[in-house]
């Protein structure tokens, strides 16, 4: 009997992983580009309006504050008081 190579289809084929070189200048370009974008101002400053209804709000005491501080003392953004239902 003959033995007969085992052809494989295309899409069972194993692909070669990037090599450690690719990955090691690809990371730090990574980084640079994205640290410019955390330093971004906040696109609303807390005095600002966040929305159409914010003036309504503001205007009979119900305004939500933008920002509340959790168990741990960092500021976190107010987004269950915001939210909710006004009463």
């Amino acid at each position: 009997m003959h033995a007969r190579a085992r052809i494989r289809p295309a899409t069972l084929r194993r692909h070669r992983a990037p090599s450690c070189g690719v990955l090691a200048c690809a990371l730090p370009l990574l980084l640079v580009a994205a640290g410019p974008a955390g330093c971004a101002k906040p696109l609303l400053t807390d005095e600002e309006e966040r929305s159409q209804y914010d003036r309504f709000d503001t205007l009979r005491n119900q305004r939500a504050q933008g920002y509340i501080e959790d168990e741990f003392g960092r500021l976190r953004p107010n987004l269950r008081g915001r939210l909710l239902p006004k009463n």
